[in-house]
């Protein structure tokens, strides 16, 4: 076999690689220019004042932030870690596909549709205009898609390890520590990930049960872009996309160690 690169096969990774790269590139040039105006291809001016100025906003940057951040955490642990134990008990269970189908009824629906039926019980319940409410109602979709992520992992080989461990005298805490959680870590990280993702970019359900109250990112660069203002919409989708970024990388990192 030959070990030269296919020239098309170069082209077309580089061309996809410079697809992807290209918008996050125009973003960060966009957050650091001044008076970027047509017909000029690049910037006259480059300045971080930018940044100082859409931190220092009445609706600060940096809380619209740390919600985002406290929100999404929450829902990913939350769902994760829920629907790990749920998802056993729905493999299990002599009604298995039933409670499958129970999963996926918020899929049914958009999260605007589902939101919108259950704002009314929110709004009885004080929820509506709080970040309690928010993530409950991300909770909705989040368990329902972790439940359905780890139905696939409690199969006949993780039942036999269970059973194993406790004829060996292993207590039900035991045989999570020391055997279950180990076997399911990329497992575990990765429905994290999905529904850490969920979460931190989710703008209709926020801006419903949120009531506006709840300023996470995306509603800021929503409010940015409705506002015309490029430059402050840039800086805010760079922050946006950040964390993913890392999170994707830190993945990437840790399946390949695995692997």
């Amino acid at each position: 076999m030959s070990n030269q690169r296919n020239p098309f096969l170069t082209i077309v990774a580089a061309a996809t690689g410079l697809m992807f790269a290209a918008p996050i590139a125009y973003l960060l040039l966009l957050s650091v220019a001044e008076q970027w105006t047509f017909p000029h291809l690049l910037p006259p001016r480059l300045s971080f004042g930018l940044w100082q100025t859409i931190w220092q906003r009445e609706q600060g940057l940096a809380q619209s932030l740390l919600v985002s951040m406290m929100i999404s955490v929450v829902v990913a642990v939350g769902s994760t870690a829920v629907g790990f134990l749920a998802a056993r008990y729905v493999s299990y269970h002599r009604w298995r596909r039933g409670l499958l189908f129970l999963s996926y009824i918020p899929f049914a629906m958009s999260p605007v549709v589902l939101g919108a039926c259950v704002h009314v019980i929110f709004l009885r319940l004080g929820l509506v205009g709080s970040s309690a409410g928010v993530i409950i109602a991300q909770l909705m979709f989040a368990l329902g898609f972790a439940v359905i992520f780890f139905v696939s992992f409690w199969n006949a080989e993780r039942k036999s390890l269970e059973e194993a461990a406790r004829m060996l005298g292993a207590t039900t805490l035991q045989t999570y520590r020391r055997v279950l959680l180990p076997a399911s870590r990329q497992a575990l990280l990765l429905c994290f990930l999905q529904t850490f993702l969920f979460s931190w970019f989710q703008y209709g359900l926020t801006l419903l049960i949120g009531g506006g109250k709840v300023q996470t990112l995306p509603m800021v660069v929503y409010l940015y872009t409705g506002e015309a203002n490029i430059y402050y919409a840039a800086g805010a989708s760079i922050l946006l996309m950040i964390p993913p970024l890392v999170m994707l990388w830190g993945n990437r990192k840790i399946a390949l160690r695995v692997g």
